[in-house]
């Protein structure tokens, strides 16, 4: 339960998407059904990495719930969304990042002026870099 006075300070409802094809949209339907999260995003970092232009294949979710507050370890609570998204994850999704936290845990960050940054840049894990011995 959060206390009183952090109420006020949570964003109701908070969903955001750079993304708006349909693997995207099931994406966000799915943990908006799941977890009923006071802040998602869905994030398409696909342009990030050596697919056509257009992929839907590498995406970051960040899910703030109070669905988390039993998982008590990061891995539980990434646990809990792979098993929303199994489908997409054993299909055309290829990179899920996750970020799943409790609104205490939103609001602290977002308190310290934390920001969730996009993922790291691809480094040719297709095989074109040459293997360093």
């Amino acid at each position: 339960m959060l206390p009183r006075n952090l109420y006020h300070r949570i964003p109701i409802r908070s969903i955001m998407s750079n993304a708006s094809g349909p693997i995207a949209e099931t994406i966000k339907e799915k943990l908006t059904a799941a977890f009923t999260p006071v802040h998602l995003e869905v994030r398409n970092e696909s342009h990030m990495h050596k697919v056509p232009k257009g992929s839907e294949t590498h995406f970051k979710v960040i899910v703030v719930s109070t669905k988390f507050n039993d998982a008590r370890t990061p891995i539980a609570k990434h646990r809990l969304v792979n098993e929303v998204l199994k489908e997409e994850v054993a299909g055309p999704v290829h990179a899920l990042s996750i970020v799943a936290m409790t609104p205490e845990k939103w609001q602290e960050k977002l308190e310290k002026g934390d920001i969730i940054g996009a993922s790291p840049s691809c480094r040719g894990g297709d095989g074109s870099l040459p293997r360093s011995n």
